[in-house]
């Protein structure tokens, strides 16, 4: 069996940007399970129902692969895209007004039979799945992105720089939902110690 990929270390670009520094990264086409909600994911029923179906399947799929293909992997970590009508939410951290898609990055080599035989491997311990459980690719391109340290309710100053002074700076426009990449489980690490990666697609203007 070939060695286990972590594909954090691997893609070392898209998962370990400098702290306190935002760098440029031209994200590539990338597969995802994904699930859609909306509201604060404190609260909502939906978001912890939507991380349980993420894990479920991810971890389904990754058994058949070292399995049937004799190729295994770290799964990867657990991420994010926020929206709203307004970016300055989550600056300002309203979270009843986000709206957000959870998902878990997919290796290449995983088909889409192995993906709907772990739906329904799932079902079968999480009962009906939800309507928006799909994989699908991502291709964001070119992005700004930082490592951001602490509580994910200190992002505001960090996404106000960003919004406020790095982008206009810059030239560039949002091009997409706000992405963050969770690198550490907030139920096993104190908060100051939590390590996220904040990421915003962008374009010229």
């Amino acid at each position: 069996m070939a060695a286990k990929v972590d594909f954090k270390k691997t893609l070392k670009d898209l998962y370990a940007p400098p702290k306190g520094t935002f760098v440029r990264v031209n994200v590539p086409p990338m597969r995802y399970v994904m699930v859609d909600g909306a509201g604060n994911p404190n609260t909502a029923p939906a978001y912890a129902t939507a991380l349980q179906w993420l894990y479920s399947t991810s971890y389904a799929m990754k058994f058949a692969a070292k399995t049937t293909l004799k190729r295994d992997y770290v799964v990867p970590p657990l991420e994010g895209l926020w929206w709203a009508d307004d970016p300055e939410v989550f600056a300002s951290r309203q979270k009843e007004l986000w709206n957000w898609t959870m998902m878990i990055m997919v290796p290449d080599f995983i088909s889409e039979a192995m993906f709907d035989a772990a739906c329904v491997k799932s079902a079968k311990k999480l009962g009906e799945a939800p309507d928006t459980l799909r994989m699908a690719e991502l291709h964001e391109g070119l992005s700004l992105q930082t490592m951001h340290f602490g509580s994910y309710d200190q992002e505001g100053p960090t996404l106000a720089r960003l919004h406020d002074e790095e982008m206009p700076s810059q030239g560039l426009a949002f091009n997409g939902p706000h992405h963050e990449i969770y690198l550490g489980d907030p139920r096993k690490t104190a908060p100051e110690r939590l390590k996220t990666v904040l990421r915003q697609p962008v374009r010229t203007v």
